[in-house]
């Protein structure tokens, strides 16, 4: 594509070289650079791009794009090498992207699933009432994205980074998608991961704290506004009435078409009647003008809730009441609320509950409806809020009947001092707990504890098939480590 066209729509840009040249390919990792390609330069957390220059233009480089006061030897740059200097690379890759593979997304329906959590879990039971309507659905998220039924990949984050998400979109384009569904994490907005897709409608699932740390979000409210961009993107909304954050967003955004749904306060669409086991959830919601029963086999409240924003995409495309009740009924997602069949017969919950919240949410969710006794295994991911430890571990020592404090995603953390700041909270509870840092240990110590009156709930890593730990993944599921424990 013509450099000229790649760049049109990005505001001040100063170039010095051949601006009329075809750029073949585009990349911000210098060493995925091909001859005749654009790199981009991105200020990273942990690295700059602006360094890696040199070794973009041996990879064959001809456009380099950096942004305005970076720091660049110029000795890394040759005679024949077109430069574009613009105010923030992250902005302008989003736009070079976008422009690059033709707005991929104005030629689907584009759905941005945000909140805290329940992302997962809504993006999928859209996804499944949409295929049983006929179309066919793009999935983009936590667990790995989809076409239809074929897995393109574990994901690497909950929203790619935007040249990664518009070569994605391009290629649902490619195989005919009528309908992308997609979580849109605030780390996404905030860094401009977004920029230029074509939202038709969002959602807005809850609102609690979770991503404050030095990398992620300074505070609530930059974490709360982040979020708010989706709604600014996108022409209809459909948010939580029961969330006090969430309703703000009615107020503040204007130009969104925004509807309510809820259990407790009054909403566009109210969920009625609920019984809760401990193997599905069912209620009464109206769907256009008759009461419908619905029931889906993820049990818990917030299984309402997520079931309810999928319900409002369902009437949003005209989707009669029996499909909506064929596809939610048989919806499963990996890593929530995700039960393990094995030899002893017991009852091994996996979830991804790795906030306060969600932890709290489960915890109730199980204790509301097992007969024997609630045993937690958790940590906390290192590198990220280490506020929200001790909460974790007071709520877990309230909720839980035995907890084993372990370890999550270190990271570059030492283990053992997450586990002494969740411990923090436990203490200031009755709860009966253990320590046992290596998670295998941990989870055979529950497994030996528990009989089949009891839960045992894995939380904190979900659909995860891997462990982080100095910035290297040790292979870690879950599923494959239960089985050979008990075998």
């Amino acid at each position: 594509m013509n450099l000229k066209s790649i760049l049109n729509g990005i505001d001040n840009i100063k170039a010095k070289g051949n601006i009329e040249l075809d750029v073949l390919s585009i990349a911000d990792d210098s060493r995925k650079v091909e001859k005749g390609g654009m790199f981009v330069a991105i200020k990273g957390f942990e690295t700059d791009g602006h360094k890696y220059i040199k070794q973009a233009i041996e990879n064959g480089a001809k456009v380099i794009v950096i942004e305005e006061g970076a720091s660049i030897k110029k000795s890394d740059i040759i005679n024949d090498i077109t430069i574009v200097l613009v105010p923030d690379t992250r902005i302008a890759l989003a736009k070079i992207a976008c422009n690059f593979y033709n707005n991929p997304s104005s030629k689907m329906k584009l759905i941005g699933v945000t909140g805290t959590k329940g992302k997962t879990t809504t993006t999928f039971m859209i996804k499944a009432i949409l295929e049983r309507h006929g179309l066919k659905v793009g999935l983009i998220g936590t667990v790995a994205n989809y076409i239809g039924n074929k897995n393109l990949g574990e994901s690497t984050r909950t929203t790619p980074e935007s040249l990664e998400l518009q070569q994605l979109f391009f290629n649902m384009v490619k195989e005919k998608v009528d309908v992308v569904v997609m979580e849109v994490s605030s780390q996404s907005l905030k860094l401009h991961r977004v920029d230029g897709c074509n939202f038709d409608i969002g959602i807005f699932t809850n609102f609690s704290e979770d991503h404050i740390s030095e990398k992620e979000h300074p505070n609530m409210e930059d974490y709360f506004n982040s979020k708010l961009r989706l709604f600014e993107m996108c022409k209809t909304g459909f948010i939580n009435a029961d969330d006090f954050y969430v309703t703000k967003v009615k107020k503040i955004v204007k130009n969104c078409d925004i509807k309510t749904y809820g259990i407790d306060n009054s909403a566009d669409l109210l969920a009625k009647d609920i019984t809760i086991t401990n193997s599905s959830v069912d209620f009464k919601v109206k769907i256009n003008t008759r009461n419908e029963r619905i029931k889906t086999g993820i049990p818990g409240r917030f299984s309402v809730y997520n079931s309810l924003a999928a319900i409002n995409i369902a009437i949003k495309f005209g989707i009669t009441a029996d499909e909506i009740k064929e596809a939610l009924l048989e919806v499963r997602v990996p890593g929530r609320s995700e039960l393990v069949s094995n030899k002893k017969e017991l009852t091994i919950m996996i979830d991804y509950a790795h906030s306060p919240e969600s932890l709290q949410n489960i915890l109730s969710a199980v204790k509301s409806y097992t007969k024997g006794k609630v045993i937690s295994v958790f940590g906390c991911g290192g590198d990220r809020d280490s506020g929200k430890r001790p909460i974790m571990g007071q709520i877990s020592g309230n909720k839980a009947d035995f907890t084993i404090i372990t370890s999550d995603n270190p990271r570059t953390e030492k283990p053992e001092e997450i586990v002494t700041q969740i411990e923090e909270g436990i203490k200031k509870t009755k709860g009966k707990y253990i320590t046992i840092v290596d998670r295998i240990e941990a989870i055979k110590y529950a497994i030996n504890m528990a009989n089949k009156n009891d839960i045992i709930v894995l939380a904190g890593k979900g659909h995860e098939t891997y462990q982080e730990i100095n910035g290297k993944k040790y292979p870690f599921d879950e599923r494959i480590i239960i089985k050979e424990i008990i075998n």
